[in-house]
């Protein structure tokens, strides 16, 4: 007698809450192996895929593509046993059918709770949306293959009882002319996820004045994107969503409180996944570190002449940007202060002994920083060779929240983007960016002498709380003195 197991999302680690996913691997029927990658899924830090701890048959599958999970909620379940290597008995639906997972207590329990039911479950997935890959130029610049957004995007989250504090009525309730009964006038209103409540106050929305359709009345996600759409305003005493009431349609003329947020034309792209997580990470930046930059040109003929040399000599290929990151870890030797972090908790700076040296990567899926670990300890070749395996990560999307978390310093080389200098917005809660413009020619003084040559513009931007300008003029005049003489780096070796 077959078992059937349900396997829920893991804990992705890294204090992350949620995925999207993004790609299924396998299909209704399909027989897995144990650790067999059964789902790729999209997080805050990376895209990964999540292999399944059982081995048999899959029976079910929760969530179409571009669905949000949280962590916890049920992925697929997998038929394991004597009957699961056939496959026999389990009721697969044929191709193109929606099958309903009623013989499968986990999906009917998902059904009875009044969220969404995957609408996938025995089906095939459909067609996917594929894209080209398109790689940058340059040493960091890299690139994702494109996918088609879903039609449409939907959360299905477990049923979890509303909190104790927060009575809630269910939406059968008729509210009187005072308002739902069965809701507080005060304290918070449940929603089915912190998500829904960010919406509501970002358009102006009174969560009191929606009728939630979701289990136990928890208002979800579409009430709110509904009401936007209607204009409705603040003060009504609820939303009526479409499906219950489908001839009903907003009062043209109703007055719009003040507060509330007039829906604007224009396309609307959800800042979520990556985009989402730069997003907070930028916008607390600039909120909590105040930051300033000095910049400097520097002559770089020496040290492209030098990297010639090297890569003449056999062995393994140094990359320029290994060549800056090396520079960069001598000059935090000099600078400790730099490879810093601010506690404002307790009020203080704390100096890190270690240099986990992260670089900037534009991907067509957002801004990414993979750390090169321990780069103190590393010469240009091993820092070439983690340079090397991070950007072909990020190229193919399989870079590992390890891999994005733990930086202490950025090197951003904006360079590969055609432009000559930047002010960039420091990596939080790092102390410093290093960032370095195109390499090109220009006139240049020369021992005595107008010449052309290969010109770089380096930009330190820092955080005035770990060090005044004497500090980060010092260091960057430290890292122009190694670019120009590379031979200055010998004292440090």
């Amino acid at each position: 007698m077959a078992q059937v197991l349900e396997f829920k999302l893991p804990d992705l680690g890294e204090g992350l809450t949620e995925a999207e996913i993004v790609r299924w691997l396998v299909q209704v029927g399909d027989v897995v192996a144990i650790d067999q990658p059964v789902v790729e899924v999209e997080t805050a830090k990376a895209m990964v895929e999540v292999p399944c701890p059982y081995g048999g048959v899959v029976t079910a599958r929760y969530g179409e593509e571009g669905t949000e999970l949280p962590v916890g909620s049920p992925l697929l379940t997998v038929a394991v046993g004597a009957a699961a290597s056939g496959g026999a008995g389990f009721g697969t639906p044929a191709s193109g059918s929606a099958g309903s997972g009623a013989a499968d207590p986990a999906l009917s329990g998902l059904a009875s709770s009044g969220l969404d039911a995957p609408a996938a479950v025995g089906a095939a997935s459909g067609a996917r949306a594929s894209g080209d890959e398109d790689e940058g130029s340059g040493n960091v610049l890299v690139g994702y293959g494109t996918q088609a957004p879903p039609a449409r995007r939907r959360r299905v989250r477990p049923p979890a009882p509303a909190p104790a504090s927060v009575p809630v009525s269910p939406p059968a309730q008729a509210a009187g002319a005072g308002g739902d009964p069965g809701r507080p006038s005060d304290g918070p209103v449940a929603v089915i996820s912190p998500l829904v409540r960010r919406l509501a106050r970002e358009n102006g929305l009174d969560l009191r004045a929606l009728a939630g359709s979701g289990p136990e009345g928890l208002i979800t996600r579409a009430d709110v994107e509904h009401a936007v759409r209607a204009g409705a305003s603040v003060s009504a005493p609820a939303v009526a969503r479409p499906e219950r009431s489908p001839a009903a349609a907003p009062a043209p003329a109703a007055p719009r409180a003040s507060g509330t947020a007039v829906p604007r034309a224009g396309t609307r792209i959800p800042l979520k996944g990556v985009r989402g997580a730069v997003a907070d990470k930028l916008s607390r930046s600039r909120r909590e570190i105040p930051d300033a930059t000095c910049w400097v040109d520097a002559d770089a003929t020496e040290l492209m002449h030098a990297r010639v040399a090297m890569n003449g000599a056999g062995g393994p290929k140094i990359s320029l940007i290994a060549l800056l990151a090396r520079i960069c870890t001598a000059a935090l030797a000099r600078f400790p202060e730099l490879n810093s972090t601010v506690d404002m908790e307790a009020r203080e700076v704390v100096r890190l002994d270690e240099v986990h040296l992260g670089f900037a990567a534009q991907t067509e899926r957002g801004l990414v920083v993979p750390v090169v670990k321990g780069a103190h300890g590393r010469n240009a070749e091993s820092l070439s060779a983690e340079f090397a395996r991070l950007t072909e990560a990020a190229r193919t999307g399989t870079l590992t929240p390890a891999d994005l978390t733990g930086g202490t310093f950025t090197l951003n080389n904006y360079g590969v983007f055609g432009v000559d200098g930047s002010t960039p917005i420091i990596n939080h809660p790092e102390a410093a960016m290093l960032g370095v413009g195109r390499i090109v020619p220009k006139p240049w003084v020369h021992e005595g002498e107008l010449a052309v040559r290969q010109v770089v513009q380096l930009s330190l931007t820092f955080d005035h709380r770990v060090c005044d300008g004497g500090t980060a003029g010092g260091f960057l005049r430290y890292v122009a003195d190694c670019v120009e003489q590379p031979a200055v780096l010998l004292r440090t070796l």
